[in-house]
């Protein structure tokens, strides 16, 4: 966690006076590197302006009084008397966010203003100068790395996130899980991976890997900005937007790509960041980490997966639900960042949604309802092919009491607990291997038909609900959070 330079810092007793501050500061850096950028490419080197910084934003307190500071959330409270601080980047797209957790700062902790400085974290050129590189040749590209700072891995990393974090004495603690550079580093690649900007982003988000899944949302999307009057517009690869026509006009928009990226996303768009983003994320833990490791910096409010399951009980049925309440992570993928003995705890607004949403989308209710709707574990493994080693498994299956297989949900649940981000996961019986009924092309065409459509719904449903009844600052439970957080959610 960087240092922030000494002096230069303004005190502030009101949120978006300092998110003002914030702004100018970052405006005028990017600004000021756009600008020896255009000069770099018209020839000129040895460019001596000054580099542009991060702003950095930090709190003192003293010991808190008794009974202890105000706030009664999960987050927004500082643990101990202390100097705080993080650098923070791109106030216009955070500015909704930034603003809460800065309002939260100087409510529960009245008497002592936040300060806002110039911190002496370079920006990395490609961070804030988005193009322009076309036509540069190796030689241009080896004085531009003597010229500009670029990304440096040494300060990117998730230490604060995972617990491993140690402050030197002479620094701030941290008040956030991601520093700037890390935040960047993430918008990056999520534009990479995605091929949407940052900014279309939603705060409920659905995970997914089948291509059923997404041609459905779209058709669902384009009905709700063409007749509807809660999402502003829908936004695919490419940027491409389809506006509400009685909610915006003129909007920019992209071009659809050639071939599809990785990974690719889709927003619904609504007010506020409230809408809800879909991502193609493809199959296998490495996937699922890879994505949530990224959307993790835009702090959505919950993610959900649905996707399909094996099914590991005789009395399952092909098309019956299962609601994941605890996960055996055999995907290894987190094990470094998360160790496999950190428990993943189900959160219960986020259960109940789901539940909820299979009884209004079915019609299902009752004694029938628990016969469709499994409540259990869920075994993911990396291994596409398990079934070739069914001896070892079904004996970790009866072990675990896990009543579905299947190959993302527990790495995303993971990256949830790990990140702060409430998650939940909702997937369909498509085959039972175990007990001979494997996915053969006319059952399984049969099984899509029916089941796709009515499962993306539910999932559409569980997050307008959450979106509509229940608090965003209840869902971020403090099972997620430990003793000594960061007092930013």
């Amino acid at each position: 966690m960087a240092s922030p330079n000494l002096g230069d810092f303004e005190s502030f007793d009101d949120a978006s006076a300092a998110l003002d501050r914030i702004c100018d500061i970052y405006d005028q850096g990017v600004a000021r590197l756009n600008d020896r950028f255009q000069r770099f490419r018209d020839g000129e080197r040895g460019i001596t302006d000054p580099h542009a910084c991060y702003p950095y934003l930090k709190m003192t307190i003293e010991d808190p009084p008794a009974g202890g500071y105000k706030g009664n959330l999960s987050y927004g409270n500082l643990p101990a008397a202390g100097t705080y601080g993080t650098t923070l980047t791109d106030p216009a797209l955070f500015r909704t966010y930034y603003d809460e957790q800065i309002r939260l700062l100087l409510q529960n902790h009245p008497g002592f203003p936040v300060q806002v400085g110039t911190s002496n974290t370079h920006i990395p050129l490609p961070f804030a100068v988005e193009g322009g590189y076309e036509g540069l040749n190796i030689d241009e590209m080896d004085a531009l790395r003597s010229e500009f700072v670029m990304p440096d891995l040494a300060r990117i990393d998730d230490s604060v996130a995972n617990g491993t974090y140690s402050k030197s004495p002479d620094t701030p603690s941290p008040l956030s899980l991601f520093n700037a550079e890390r935040v960047d580093y993430s918008l990056w690649r999520l534009r990479h991976y995605t091929g949407t900007n940052p900014e279309h982003f939603q705060q409920y988000v659905l995970f997914t890997n089948y291509q059923r899944y997404v041609d459905g949302f779209i058709a669902y999307a384009k009905e709700q900005v063409s007749s509807g009057d809660t999402y502003r517009a829908f936004v695919e690869p490419g940027n491409v937007v389809t506006p509400n026509p009685a909610m915006m006009k003129d909007a920019p928009s992209g071009q659809a790509p050639s071939n599809l990226p990785q990974m690719p996303a889709y927003h619904l768009i609504a007010d506020g960041h409230q809408g809800i983003t879909l991502i193609n994320i493809g199959v296998g833990p490495s996937n699922s980490k890879t994505i949530t490791d990224h959307v993790a910096v835009l702090r959505p409010h919950c993610w959900l997966m649905i996707g399909h399951c094996g099914g590991l009980r005789r009395t399952q049925r092909l098309g019956d639900y299962v609601l994941a309440h605890a996960y055996v992570r055999d995907d290894n993928v987190l094990d470094h960042d998360l160790p496999s003995w950190v428990p993943v705890p189900p959160i219960a607004e986020i259960q109940v949604a789901l539940s909820r949403a299979v009884s209004d989308i079915t019609g299902v209710v009752g004694a029938e309802l628990k016969q469709r709707l499994r409540t259990g574990t869920v075994y993911t493994t990396d291994d596409r092919d398990w079934e070739l080693h069914h001896r070892v498994l079904s004996q970790r299956f009866n072990q675990s009491r896990a009543i579905a297989v299947e190959m993302e949900s527990a790495t995303i649940a993971a990256n949830g607990y790990r990140f702060r981000v409430p998650y939940g996961t909702l997937l369909c019986v498509s085959d039972k291997p175990l007990h001979g009924e494997i996915k053969l092309p006319g059952m399984a065409n049969a099984f899509y038909d029916e089941r796709v459509n009515q499962h993306l719904h539910i999932g559409i449903h569980t997050l307008e609900t959450l979106r509509q009844d229940v608090a965003s600052s209840s869902l971020h439970s403090r099972k997620l959070r430990s003793f000594d957080e960061p007092a930013f959610r």
